[in-house]
């Protein structure tokens, strides 16, 4: 079979591009969830938080700004297809050099430090956290997904063992929510990791945040278990920016993996109301 040649300089751009979109336009999913849960908020003071979001959106917009200060630490996906041939350099390099010109050309907020006792900033938002996957295809899909630690900083992870269940794994969510509180600037977005070993659910968690709020799972089981969950974590009232309300989640989304039989690993990556990410496919 015929490899499909990509260059390094198309993917230098186009993470150049995501890195910009992804931190200035929030998806349409989120944007419409947002307006959805205003309506649906019992706080006074919730509801005009809510305003408050959906006027920094449309001056977002017409300004050209991007939609938070904090513009993340720049986490990058790459779906390489096994029958695409990457040519030009290597690969994480030109991750890392569109990431750079993103942020520069951008005037987007440098956050990333080179070590994390000595605390020098790169200057560019430099290196990207880079997930490499081999798919089917000769294609390359590229998702950036810029991540806030005001939000990252109350992600949770703990090995269960096979003794617990759903509701058990339903009130860790909540909990992490709840001990959250306004930190990660609600109401959040919860992607939820099961499965896999330590590092494995904390990924599956960080993947499940670039899911659709509009793509529930197809599993019957876990797309009841996502609705009871953010149920269950609303009912805690922490509300709109953590002053009380109805809403605390626009949504949680749940992913899962095979695990070993002593096993049972949840991660919950938390993210704020503007949980960003873009793609674009090579």
């Amino acid at each position: 079979m015929n490899m499909r040649t990509i260059h390094t300089d198309a993917v230098s751009d186009a993470v150049r591009e995501l890195c910009i979109r992804a931190n200035k336009v929030l998806s349409d999913d989120l944007t419409a969830r947002i307006c959805a849960c205003a309506d649906r908020e019992t706080s006074a003071l919730g509801r005009a938080v809510f305003d408050d979001m959906k006027a920094n959106l449309a001056a977002a917009a017409s300004l050209d700004i991007p939609i938070c200060q904090d513009t993340g630490m720049a986490v990058v996906f790459l779906e390489v297809g096994q029958e695409a041939h990457i040519v030009g350099g290597w690969l994480e390099d030109a991750v890392n050099d569109g990431v750079s010109r993103g942020y520069t050309d951008g005037l987007l907020r440098k956050s990333v430090v080179a070590d994390p006792l000595r605390r020098v900033n790169t200057n560019d938002n430099t290196p990207a956290v880079i997930h490499t996957r081999i798919v089917p295809g000769d294609r390359l899909k590229i998702t950036v997904a810029p991540k806030g630690f005001g939000s990252e900083n109350m992600s949770r992870l703990r090995m269960f063992t096979p003794s617990y269940g759903r509701d058990d794994i339903i009130a860790f969510i909540a909990e992490t929510a709840r001990i959250a509180g306004g930190n990660p600037c609600p109401p959040m977005v919860l992607g939820v990791g099961i499965g896999s070993d330590f590092e494995g659910c904390a990924l599956l968690a960080k993947m499940a945040l670039c899911r659709s709020l509009e793509q529930p799972h197809p599993d019957e089981y876990y797309r009841a278990m996502e609705q009871d969950a953010l149920a269950a974590v609303n009912a805690t009232g922490v509300g709109p920016q953590g002053f009380g309300g109805s809403i605390t989640a626009l949504g949680v989304n749940i992913e899962t993996a095979p695990t070993h039989i002593a096993g049972l690993p949840v991660a919950v990556n938390v993210g704020c109301h503007v949980t960003r990410h873009a793609s674009m496919i090579l």
